[in-house]
């Protein structure tokens, strides 16, 4: 049987949108995993360091994850936590990132099923392989970075990098929401992105030698 090639335009376009949707979906399951957040709440107390009860506290974070979604219309509005106007602009400025990962999870989904059946049909699945290579890249270069920089710089160089203002820097007196989002929760989200698309992407590497082994 013919060999089948590795870096043609269709194998690297499939390959990359595998990526985008790995990458995507890994950010927006995370963003929406509030099980993953009361599970961290608990053990940290996060209720006695923000001097609130537990529904207090569950109640201003679900308000500001239902923002986040690209579907949610209208301000941010917590139920009993201030806002100061620098907090209301850096939280429309942390919705439009993520939705744009959103948007792109819808897109890339749809066009990856479309690529997998036209390549399924040709018996082409090396764009999986190509896929997980692509797709492993992107926490490679995270982990290098912070294992280089240590945590707290690369949390200042990734809000540098994606934010042109110092909205970030919050002040508890003026925006308490920040109590209840420390900095061991942002590393715990890091971390279960980048666990996500490792799984992911050792999967997709997984299936590609099974596909390859049912191909011969």
């Amino acid at each position: 049987m013919k060999k089948e090639p590795w870096l043609t335009p269709v194998n690297i376009t499939a390959a990359i949108l595998i990526a985008a949707l790995v990458i995507s979906a890994s950010v927006t399951f995370t963003l929406f995993d509030r099980g993953a957040y009361v599970r961290m709440q608990e053990k940290l107390d996060l209720p006695a360091a923000a001097g609130v009860s537990e529904e207090e506290l569950l109640a201003n974070y679900n308000a500001l994850i239902d923002y986040n979604s690209v579907f949610f219309t209208g301000p941010l509005e917590f139920p009993t936590f201030a806002m100061s106007e620098a907090g209301r602009i850096h939280f429309a400025e942390v919705k439009a990132i993520f939705s744009v990962f959103q948007i792109a999870l819808i897109v890339s989904a749809a066009l990856t099923v479309f690529f997998c059946v036209l390549l399924f049909r040709k018996r082409r699945y090396r764009f999986f392989a190509l896929g997980g290579i692509f797709t492993l890249a992107i926490p490679a270069a995270v982990v290098c970075l912070m294992g280089a920089v240590g945590w707290d710089r690369f949390f200042v160089l990734f809000h540098e990098l994606f934010f042109d203002n110092d909205f970030w820097v919050f002040d508890a007196a003026t925006d308490p929401v920040i109590l209840i989002l420390p900095d061991a929760f942002f590393l715990n989200c890091l971390i279960r992105i980048v666990a996500a698309i490792v799984v992911s992407a050792t999967l997709l590497l997984i299936g590609s030698a099974l596909l390859k082994r049912f191909r011969a």
